[in-house]
């Protein structure tokens, strides 16, 4: 395993804290840490399961797989309703993330146009791009045109506008099942796990690991940051074919998110995926 060096951006060069997102991230940290006094075992199943359900189908398979890189095709009412999952990670709009994510591989670890360039530093590319807004990669007016034909659509404006509304009714709906102790780990620590697996992508697969291709990047693939994420910390695979499926190509890369598209495939609801051409050397 090789790694870089953790660099860190200029303070000159940050644009100014946004403290409404800092006191945002900061709440649901805060809350995610009262689940000690709210534990049950049942609550941390539920935690698990929406990690996954969010994360691994949501923004793995819906997010990124399906609405960033088109690598396969869904009917339309189950590509919104996988859209709908990956919207209650509560990791942003779907057009925002598509657009944030593709603005990343059109110009990976840019500092200038790369929103989580990694080399600007391993904590900027992993959360601090969120507390110091740049505001081209923010404003809707902006960002949309790297995601035109989701901006085109009704229904994924509305997503995008109205994401965060989403969680009153799941919370709502955990307090009916659980109480508190499950809107406490459903939303809140679940967010929070999610978040931080998610974003490894972002800073750890771009420091450390193995190269199986040579990119024109330093993207790694990372076995522990892989399991987190369902196969996404097979990120050197990836940004070597980004529009590729399979992100696990050699047999022991184990990619969940995968598993998934296989299971739509043989059901007969997902088509035209597109594989790799060669696995990895």
């Amino acid at each position: 395993m090789t790694s870089t060096s953790v660099k860190v951006a200029p303070v000159e060069q940050l644009p100014p804290l946004d403290w409404v997102s800092v006191a945002f991230f900061g709440a649901v940290h805060a809350i995610a840490l009262l689940s000690p006094w709210f534990f049950s075992w049942s609550a941390l199943g539920v935690t698990l399961f929406l990690h996954w359900l969010f994360g691994s189908i949501g923004i793995c398979l819906g997010y990124h797989r399906l609405l960033t890189h088109r690598s396969f095709q869904v009917p339309k009412p189950l590509e919104y309703a996988i859209a709908v999952l990956g919207t209650l990670a509560l990791q942003g709009g779907p057009i925002f993330w598509v657009a944030g994510h593709r603005q990343h591989h059109l110009h990976t670890e840019d500092n200038d146009k790369d929103p989580y360039s990694a080399n600007k530093g391993f904590w900027w590319s992993h959360m601090l791009w969120l507390f110091y807004p740049i505001k081209k990669f923010f404003d809707y007016d902006q960002y949309k045109q790297y995601a035109p034909e989701l901006a085109r659509d009704p229904f994924y404006r509305g997503l995008n506008t109205y994401f965060l509304l989403l969680q009153l009714p799941l919370g709502i709906l955990l307090y009916l099942m659980g109480g508190w102790s499950f809107v406490i780990y459903g939303v809140f620590l679940r967010a929070v796990l999610l978040w931080h697996s998610t974003w490894l992508i972002n800073s750890a697969s771009h420091m450390t690991g193995y190269r199986s291709f040579e990119s024109e990047d330093n993207s790694r693939n990372l076995w522990w940051a892989a399991l987190l994420t369902y196969g996404e910390g097979w990120h050197n695979n990836h940004h070597a074919a980004p529009n590729v499926a399979k992100a696990g190509l050699k047999w022991w890369e184990i990619d969940m998110t995968w598993w998934a598209i296989q299971g739509l495939s043989k059901l007969g609801l997902a088509k035209r995926v597109i594989l790799p051409t060669q696995d990895a050397p």
